[in-house]
C-alpha cells in the first residue's frame, strides 16, 4: 500500500471513489515521468497497457486523464488530494486550475483558502506551516505568482486558479488573452513564465463545459507535464449527439454513488389518480406548487427531529421552483406571497433570481441565495428561470418543482445535478431526508418509463453505470435540392470523395468552367424572378414555361451577361454574347423540364363563420367517475419503491356544483356564454344529477365534480359537437403571377450514410421517418423521406406508372394552403404533388381509419378549393388542371395504378 496515499486519504477523510482515484494517480506517477520533455505517445502506450479504457489524450500534446465522478461524491476535495499527493510524493509545486464559470471560479478560490469551512487541504501537515500561494485571474498581475520564487528562493506550492469563460471572452476574434501580455516585472508574459516551469500540472474542473473552447486551446499551449480532468459528464455535446471522452481512466457513475449511499435518492411525485386533462395550466401549476410545499414541510420537520435526536446541526431545507421566464417567475412569486397560499406563511420566505434584477434588489437576492444553507436565513423557496449554474453546490435542496416545459430526461438530469448532495455527507436512514423529490405530475409516467427503459439516459444514470466507449458515429444535415437546381448547379462531391459531381447531364450540358458560371448566373436570375423581382416584359409570367418565351429569355440573357461580364476575359471558353445566350437558353430549358409549375395561390378560410348548438339531452350512460385521492404519490426512480403522503388541500368552492363545469365549458373557443347559457346549465345539471346517482354523500359528489371538472366539461363539449349548426365558411384566395421554385428539403442522417433504395421493403423494426431514400427516376428530388410505409409504396406506384412524368414530396411552405380547425387557421402541406401528361394531382395517403377524421376532412376541403382555383388559373395560359386525391392506406398495393386510385379517391369531383 502507498503510505502517502494512505496518509492523505485518512487526513482528508476520502470516500472510496476518491481514494480509488488517488491510488490511480499514484500509479500513473510511477508509470510515466512527471516532468517536461516526455514523449506523449510513449506515455499513452504505458497507460493503455494498465488502463485499456484510455483511448488517447483527446488531442492534447501532453498526458491528460479524466476522472469521471458522479455529482455529490466530492470532486473538489479530490482535487485537493491530487495537489497534496503530487507535492508530497513527487515534489510538484506549480498547479494551474481551470474553472468553467465565475461561480465555480469563486468557489474554488474559497475552497483552497485556509480557514474556509470546506478547505480542501485541511489536516495535511505540509500545508499547515506554509499554506499554498493562491494566484487568481484577478491578482496574477501583481506578481504574487513569481516574485517570491525568483527573489527569495521560495519553495512553497503555487496554485493558479483561472476562469476559462473570461479567457474565452478575451480570445474572441483571434486576440491573445491578457495572461499572454508582457509583464514588466518579469520581462515576459505570465503565460510564458508558466509555460517555462518544468513541473506545471493542470487541473480542469467540470471539464465537459469547455473542452473545445478557444480559451482552452490557448491554455493548452502551456504544455503542462500532466493534465487531470474532473467531471460528472465525460462527454462533449455536439450537433450529432454526445461524444464520450476518450481519456477516461476512472469512472464512478451516479448509479454506484446511489448504491453506496453517497447521494440522495431521486424521487418523482404526483397526485394519486392524477389526470392531466382534469386541470387547466394554471390549476396544475398551483397544484404542483402546493404539493411541493407539503413535501417540503414533511422534510423540514423530519430534518429537525433527526438533528435534535442525533445531536447534529439543524438543516433547513428549501424548494427550487423552475419558471419559464422572468415574467412567469414574478407571477409565481406573487402567488406564493398571497394570503390564501398556505395562509401567507411563505410571503417572506421566497426569493426570485433572474437576470433582470439590478442594484440593491440584485445584491439582496444574491446575498440571500448564497446564505440559503444557513438555518437563520429565512428563505425556503427559490424561484429561478433555470436550474441555476454548476458550482452552486448546496446540500439542503430537497424539493424541485419544474414549471417549464422539458423532456423527461432533461428534467431529471438537471434536477439531479442540482440537488443530490447530502447535508450530513451520508444517508441517515430516514427516507424523507435521504431523498430529492421532483414534483412532476404531468411527467410522472414518462419519467418512470424512462427510468425503467434500459436504453434511456435516466436509466443509465440511476440504475446502471454509464459505460464510456468512444464512438465515431455522428449525425449531419443533408440538404436535398431540387433536380431543377441540381441540373444547373450540382452539389460538390464530399471533401473525402473522388466521385464526379452529379447529375451526369450537367457535365454534358455545361462541359466548361465558363458554361458552369453562366448556368449558375442563370439559376440566380430565375430565383430572383421567383421571389418577386420583375422582368421588363409587357406581360407578367404565369408559368415556368413562360421563361422560354423569346422576350422573357432575352431579359434573362441580358441580366446574366451583366453578371458574368467581369469573368469574360479571365475564364477560358466564356465566348461572345451569342455563346452566352445559347448557354442561358439551354440552362432555362433544362430547368423548366426538371421543375413543376405550381401556381402562386394563397388560400385562407374567411373569418366570421356562423354557428350554434341545437337543444338536446346529455347521454350519461357508461360514465362513472371515482373520487380523487387526496394523497401525493412518491416513486423512487432507482428502486421502483412507492410511498404516499396525505395532501388534503381544497380549491376555491363555487356556490353551485354546475358552476364548476360551466366555467370550464366557457373556456372552449366555440362556446359563447351569452348565447348558450341556458343549454350549458341544463347539460351541467344533468351531469351533476348523474354523479349524485352514483354517490350518496354530497362531499364525495363535490370532490368528484371539483377534480373532474375539466373532463366533465370535455364530455359535454364532445356531445355538443353532434348538435352544432353552422354555415360553412368560404375561402379568401389570392392568385399571384410568377414562377415558383422548388424549396430545399433539410434532412438529418448518420454522417456519410447513403440513401436506401426506395424499392427495398422496410422491416417493421426500423423507424421509417428517420430513413433517407433514393433511386428515383421521375422524382424531382434525388432523395426523399417518407412518414409511413404506405407513402413509400405510393412512390413505387408513381415510379412504375408510365403516365407519370414527375412527382415530389413538397417541402414545408411549398404550398400556401390553410384550413380551419378549432376556430384557428393551420397550414397544410399535401404529401405528394404529381404531374402526368394531362393533369396535376395533390395526393394524400392516409390511414383508412382516419379518412373521416375532422382534421383530415378540413384539409381535404381546403385542398379541393386550392385545386379549383389552380385549375382556373391554368386555363389562362393553357396549363394542366389540378385535382386532389385522399387515398386510404390499404388501397395502396402492388396492383394499384394511379389511374385506378384517381377514379376511386378524387375529392370534390
Amino acid at each position: 500500500m502507498n503510505r502517502t496515499v494512505n496518509m492523505i486519504s485518512n487526513r482528508l477523510s476520502l470516500r472510496k471513489p476518491q481514494r480509488d482515484s488517488l491510488e490511480i494517480l499514484a500509479e500513473i506517477a510511477e508509470l510515466i515521468p512527471i516532468k517536461k520533455g516526455g514523449e506523449p505517445n510513449g506515455s499513452l502506450d504505458k497507460i493503455k497497457q494498465r488502463y485499456p479504457s484510455v483511448a488517447g489524450f483527446d488531442e492534447r500534446d501532453f498526458p491528460s486523464l479524466c476522472f469521471a465522478l458522479a455529482t455529490g461524491v466530492g470532486k473538489t476535495r479530490l482535487m485537493g488530494a491530487f495537489v497534496a499527493y503530487l507535492h508530497i510524493a513527487k515534489g510538484v509545486r506549480h498547479f494551474f486550475v481551470l474553472a468553467p464559470n465565475l461561480t465555480i471560479y469563486n468557489k474554488l478560490i474559497a475552497d483552497f483558502q485556509p480557514g474556509h469551512p470546506k478547505y480542501v487541504l485541511q489536516g495535511i501537515a505540509e500545508f499547515v506551516t506554509e499554506p499554498p500561494e493562491i494566484i487568481t485571474g484577478d491578482n496574477y498581475e501583481t506578481g504574487r505568482g513569481v516574485r517570491k520564487y525568483d527573489l527569495f528562493g521560495e519553495t512553497g506550492v503555487h496554485i493558479n486558479i483561472f476562469n476559462i469563460s473570461k479567457i474565452n471572452s478575451e480570445v474572441r476574434g483571434g486576440k491573445s488573452p491578457r495572461i499572454k501580455r508582457l509583464q514588466e516585472y518579469i520581462g515576459q508574459s505570465y503565460f510564458e513564465y508558466l509555460a517555462g516551469l518544468d513541473d506545471l500540472v493542470m487541473l480542469q474542473d467540470e471539464s465537459h463545459r469547455y473542452r473545445a473552447s478557444a480559451g482552452v486551446r490557448a491554455i493548452n499551449e502551456l504544455q503542462p507535464v500532466l493534465g487531470l480532468e474532473l467531471t460528472a459528464t465525460p462527454q462533449v455535446e455536439q450537433s450529432g449527439g454526445a461524444k464520450p471522452f476518450g481519456n477516461v481512466i476512472y469512472s464512478y457513475p451516479l448509479s454506484r454513488a446511489m448504491d453506496d449511499g453517497f447521494v440522495k435518492e431521486p424521487v418523482v411525485a404526483t397526485r394519486a389518480n392524477f389526470k392531466r386533462d382534469s386541470y387547466t395550466d394554471e390549476e396544475l401549476e398551483r397544484l404542483k406548487l402546493e404539493d411541493g410545499i407539503q413535501v417540503h414541510e414533511r422534510a423540514k420537520v423530519d430534518l429537525e427531529v433527526f438533528a435534535r435526536e442525533q445531536g447534529q446541526r439543524i438543516v433547513k431545507p428549501f424548494v427550487l421552483v423552475v419558471a419559464q421566464d422572468t415574467t412567469h417567475a414574478n407571477r409565481i412569486e406573487e402567488l406564493i406571497k398571497r394570503d390564501d397560499f398556505f395562509e401567507g406563511r411563505y410571503k417572506d420566505r421566497v426569493i426570485t433570481v433572474h437576470s433582470n434584477q439590478s442594484g440593491e434588489e440584485k445584491d439582496e437576492v444574491v446575498e440571500r441565495l448564497l446564505a440559503v444553507e444557513d438555518p437563520k436565513e429565512p428563505t425556503e423557496i427559490v424561484i429561478h428561470v433555470n436550474m441555476l449554474k454548476e458550482g452552486w453546490d448546496v446540500t439542503n435542496l430537497y424539493t424541485i418543482v419544474p414549471l417549464r416545459a422539458a423532456k423527461s430526461e432533461t428534467l431529471v438530469e438537471q434536477s439531479i445535478g442540482r440537488g443530490l448532495r447530502l447535508p450530513y455527507g451520508r444517508r441517515t436512514g430516514v427516507k424523507s431526508i435521504d431523498r430529492l423529490t421532483i414534483v412532476a405530475h404531468d411527467r410522472f409516467q414518462e419519467i418512470l418509463d424512462d427510468a425503467r427503459n434500459p436504453n434511456s439516459r435516466i436509466h443509465g444514470l440511476i440504475r446502471g453505470g454509464v459505460t464510456i466507449e468512444p464512438t465515431t458515429e455522428r449525425l449531419e444535415v443533408y440538404i436535398a435540392r431540387s433536380g431543377a437546381d441540381l441540373a444547373l448547379v450540382p452539389d460538390p462531391p464530399p471533401a473525402d470523395s473522388d466521385e464526379t459531381p452529379a447529375p451526369v447531364q450537367q457535365a454534358i450540358a455545361f462541359p466548361t468552367e465558363a458554361d458552369q458560371v453562366v448556368a449558375q448566373a442563370t439559376l440566380d436570375v430565375i430565383r430572383r424572378v421567383a421571389t418577386g423581382t420583375p422582368l421588363k416584359t409587357a406581360e407578367a409570367l404565369k408559368s415556368g414555361a413562360d421563361l422560354k418565351k423569346p422576350e422573357v429569355l432575352a431579359q434573362i440573357v441580358e441580366q446574366v451577361q451583366q453578371m458574368v461580364a467581369p469573368n469574360q476575359q479571365s475564364l477560358e471558353g466564356m465566348g461572345n454574347q451569342e455563346q452566352v445566350a445559347a448557354t442561358v437558353q439551354k440552362a432555362v430549358e433544362l430547368w423548366v423540364s426538371k421543375s413543376m409549375d405550381i401556381p402562386r395561390i394563397v388560400l385562407m378560410p374567411v373569418e366570421g363563420t356562423e354557428f350554434g348548438y341545437n337543444d338536446f339531452d346529455l347521454d350519461v350512460a357508461g360514465h362513472n367517475f371515482a373520487p380523487v385521492s387526496q394523497e401525493i404519490l412518491l416513486a423512487y426512480l432507482r428502486t421502483d419503491e412507492q410511498e404516499r403522503l396525505n395532501a388534503d388541500k381544497a380549491f376555491h368552492k363555487e356556490k353551485r356544483l354546475e358552476d364548476y363545469i360551466v366555467r370550464k365549458l366557457i373556456e372552449f373557443d366555440d362556446i359563447s356564454y351569452d348565447d348558450q347559457a341556458d343549454l350549458l346549465y341544463k347539460l351541467a345539471g344533468q351531469m351533476v344529477a348523474h354523479i349524485r346517482s352514483l354517490h350518496s354523500d354530497e362531499e364525495t359528489v363535490l370532490t368528484v365534480v371539483r377534480y373532474h371538472e375539466r373532463k366533465l366539461a370535455e364530455l359535454i363539449h364532445a356531445q355538443m359537437q353532434s348538435h352544432v349548426w353552422t354555415k360553412e365558411p368560404g375561402f379568401d384566395v389570392k392568385v399571384s403571377q410568377g414562377v415558383t421554385t422548388l424549396r430545399e428539403n433539410n434532412y438529418t442522417r448518420p454522417a456519410g450514410e447513403d440513401p436506401v433504395d426506395f424499392r427495398a421493403p422496410v422491416e417493421e423494426k426500423y423507424f421509417i421517418r428517420s430513413m433517407l431514400f433514393g433511386g428515383f427516376r421521375r422524382c424531382l428530388y434525388q432523395v426523399q423521406k417518407f412518414d409511413s410505409d404506405p407513402e413509400r409504396r405510393f412512390a413505387m406506384i408513381l415510379e412504375s406508372d408510365k403516365g407519370v412524368e414527375k412527382w415530389f414530396k413538397p417541402a414545408k411552405g411549398q404550398f400556401q394552403i390553410f384550413y380551419r380547425h378549432a376556430h384557428a387557421d393551420h397550414p397544410y402541406e399535401p404529401d405528394f404533388a404529381v404531374e402526368t401528361a394531362t393533369e396535376k394531382l395533390l395526393c394524400e395517403p392516409k390511414r383508412a381509419t382516419e379518412m373521416n377524421d375532422e382534421v383530415v376532412r378540413a384539409k381535404a376541403r381546403a385542398a379541393v378549393q386550392w385545386c379549383k382555383h389552380a385549375s382556373e388559373h391554368a386555363k389562362t395560359y393553357g396549363g394542366k388542371p389540378w385535382s386532389y386525391l385522399l387515398i386510404p392506406h390499404d388501397a395502396i398495393d402492388a396492383a394499384a395504378t394511379l389511374e385506378g386510385l384517381k377514379g376511386q379517391f378524387t375529392q370534390g369531383s
